[in-house]
């Protein structure tokens, strides 16, 4: 049964290598929900040209936070966490405390794509079942998370993860149902359209078969030694923090 909140806090965690497309479905599901103050999350709310980048492209997009850590409310109904450059963000110190405080406290954490591994170095998914990317789908078990692997969203108590970009929609139109009744997440559904066509239907490794899965894997290969390096690095540290 869904549980009735008269006023929604939702926080969105951002900085300035982040992949907007992984957080907007959870803005869209909830933008129309009424009584619902969605807060953009980060250290500072100066505007940053954001500088994610996909497999070594530079991709800019102008965003500015809405809300500093230190004035975010101390109990979130819904944390979101989307991906980001790996490198950066799951070893720095100041934002992961943050999730980790304000995640402990949250009643729904969604974790979008590597966003998951930012909330497993934060603490968050040890002991959970959990997914990411396929690309990154084995770095979740080193911080004590239980993989699941081929699951567009994966559902393990009140925390909410998946894969990149149509499962922003998704796990925020599932967190929405169970925050406001699964009327007003049909109707926030209707209300967007969403209602998905994949035009190639190559949108996973199984349905692009493995010709195609390799050729993607290959041209994201220059970063795994970077990506590995911070993914150990964070898991010491999580390590440390827990002793």
């Amino acid at each position: 049964m869904a549980e009735v909140l008269d006023h929604l806090q939702i926080g969105i965690f951002v900085d300035p290598n982040c992949f907007v497309p992984d957080i907007i479905g959870v803005y869209t599901a909830f933008c129309d929900a009424p009584n619902c103050d969605i807060h953009f999350i980060w250290k500072h709310t100066d505007p940053w040209s954001n500088q994610a980048r996909t497999a070594g492209v530079l991709h800019p997009f102008p965003i500015h936070a809405t809300m500093t850590f230190a004035d975010c409310p101390q109990n979130l109904d819904v944390l979101c966490v989307g991906a980001s450059t790996i490198a950066d963000i799951l070893n720095d110190e100041e934002s992961l405390a943050f999730l980790s405080d304000r995640g402990s406290r949250a009643k729904y954490i969604i974790g979008i794509c590597t966003g998951s591994l930012t909330l497993a170095a934060a603490g968050l998914l040890t002991g959970y079942r959990a997914t990411t990317n396929f690309q990154a789908i084995e770095a979740l078990a080193p911080f004590g998370a239980i993989p699941v692997a081929g699951g567009h969203v994966v559902v393990d108590r009140n925390r909410f993860t998946a894969g990149p970009v149509a499962g922003s929609f998704d796990a925020g139109l599932m967190v929405l149902a169970q925050l406001r009744g699964e009327e007003a997440a049909k109707e926030a559904e209707l209300a967007m359209e969403y209602a998905p066509h994949p035009p190639f239907g190559t949108g996973s490794p199984e349905l692009a078969g493995s010709e195609l899965t390799q050729k993607l894997m290959q041209r994201y290969e220059p970063f795994s030694n970077t990506f590995r390096e911070a993914v150990d690095k964070a898991v010491k540290r999580l390590l440390v923090a827990k002793t």
